[in-house]
């Protein structure tokens, strides 16, 4: 099976733009996918109950106003534990990442939206950037890199074995 084949429409573009078939009289603008990760969890320390309030209340509006615009497709708050899984075979299992980090993830948003442009200015309304939160603005991938290379490294080769698009 190729990659146009399995990989459904949003592809079909990818596919049509790479071989010159893509007529763009005729083709919508494709969107692309998004995820805004913020980072901190403690930015909302000191925060007065009001401000506390008054973050809350705007950043659920926020996310509100952008999925009944059709680009918000997701959102949700992660929990500050977890765990991290490493080495061989999964072997270690670490107490993780630590939510007192600048760098933990607090949360997200899965955006579809005209490109990186439009994500970046809806990260810049993000209401916790006043606080001292940060927002990671990172394009979502049509295929994994790995599996990119595995699929271009049989290609070249010409084994196709246990590798499809």
């Amino acid at each position: 099976m190729n990659a146009r084949a399995s990989n459904g429409q949003k592809n079909d573009w990818h596919w049509q733009r790479l071989n010159g078939t893509n007529d763009t009289m005729n083709t919508p603008t494709p969107k692309s996918d998004y995820m805004l990760l913020f980072r901190g969890t403690n930015w909302d320390k000191g925060l007065s109950p009001e401000q506390l309030q008054k973050v809350v209340s705007d950043w659920m509006a926020w996310f509100e106003g952008l999925t009944k615009e059709g680009k918000a497709k997701s959102g949700h708050p992660l929990m500050n534990e977890g765990k991290i899984v490493s080495g061989k075979k999964g072997q270690s299992v670490a107490d993780g990442p630590f939510a007192e980090s600048k760098e933990a993830i607090g949360g997200y948003f899965y955006l579809h939206v005209a490109g990186m442009d439009e994500a970046l200015e809806i990260a810049k309304q993000c209401p916790g950037l006043e606080y001292g939160a940060a927002v990671e603005v990172r394009p979502v991938a049509e295929i994994c890199g790995v599996r990119e290379r595995a699929l271009e490294d049989s290609t070249r080769s010409g084994e196709t074995a246990g590798v499809t698009a």
